[in-house]
């Protein structure tokens, strides 16, 4: 899939770009039927919200489950990004977030650029968010927002919150983002499962509490340029990959066909991605 010239203009512009309907219901429906399965299993990989069993995020999926992997691969989420860059990517990251009905917890305002320098020393901010709604995203089951334009700041004064939520993050202050508010405003996208939002990882964002009876699950892939790759391993493997290969697409139906890929965490975690390793 390729941007057009006004696409490309638009998200130097807002800092993202919105695909209403992008995956088909087939599509979604056999990635969400895996959710389930994954959230069961007592893995490291799975972060739960605070004073609840319910799953806040379950990171790298790609490197267990089929379905998973194959969006890993898929070109309608790899070459928008690889044609930004002009140069191949390899996976940061892999998350699906399960904001879910009456328990999902807030994600503060925040940068994750600002994650991946302080935390990962990923040189620049050459990498680049992108999810997917695996459910239908509405105004009361926690929408993302965005602050369009708050790309173009850099990389903004941010502090560790480590109590607010179960996961650690870097925050943005109250009266900056009132001031990014002022200059920008929100926007929350919001449609059907199948959704996808292409975002600048400097672009600032958050999302409120789900008190709806409705889950509102996403995937997140977070795609690097890999000459950007990162230079320090304090967070575990399944946090912050280092494998730096470039991804190889599959064909457009991958999420429609049985294409073999590996699953090299299928038995388990391997304990080399449980720890930090040598920078």
């Amino acid at each position: 899939m390729q941007l057009t010239q006004e696409q490309c203009a638009q998200f130097d512009r807002d800092g993202y770009l919105f695909f209403p309907s992008l995956f088909t219901p087939e599509e979604i429906t056999l990635l969400s039927n895996e959710v389930p399965h994954l959230y069961a299993q007592q893995r490291p990989e799975n972060i739960r919200e605070k004073g609840s069993d319910a799953v806040r995020t379950n990171f790298a999926a790609h490197m267990y489950s089929a379905p998973f992997a194959r969006l890993a691969r898929h070109p309608r989420m790899v070459e928008p990004i690889v044609q930004l860059f002009d140069e191949p990517v390899y996976m940061h990251q892999f998350k699906i977030n399960g904001k879910m009905a009456f328990e999902g917890d807030v994600w503060q305002w925040h940068q994750d650029y600002g994650t991946w320098k302080n935390d990962d020393l990923m040189p620049e901010a050459r990498a680049m968010n992108v999810a997917i709604f695996l459910d239908e995203v509405n105004e009361f089951n926690g929408p993302l927002m965005f602050i369009p334009g708050s790309h173009k700041l850099g990389v903004l004064e941010a502090g560790h919150d480590l109590t607010t939520t179960s996961y650690p993050l870097w925050t943005i202050n109250n009266d900056t983002i009132s001031k990014l508010v002022e200059r920008g405003g929100i926007v929350a996208p919001k449609g059907p499962a199948g959704s996808m939002i292409l975002f600048h990882s400097c672009l600032v964002h958050a999302s409120t509490s789900n008190l709806s009876p409705w889950n509102r699950v996403s995937v997140y892939l977070s795609l690097c340029a890999v000459s950007n790759h990162i230079r320090r391993f304090k967070r575990p493997e399944y946090i912050a990959h280092r494998d730096f290969a470039p991804i190889q697409c599959l064909p457009d139906d991958c999420l429609r066909r049985d294409y073999a890929v590996e699953l090299p965490w299928a038995d388990g975690t391997p304990a080399e991605a449980l720890t930090a390793a040598a920078d």
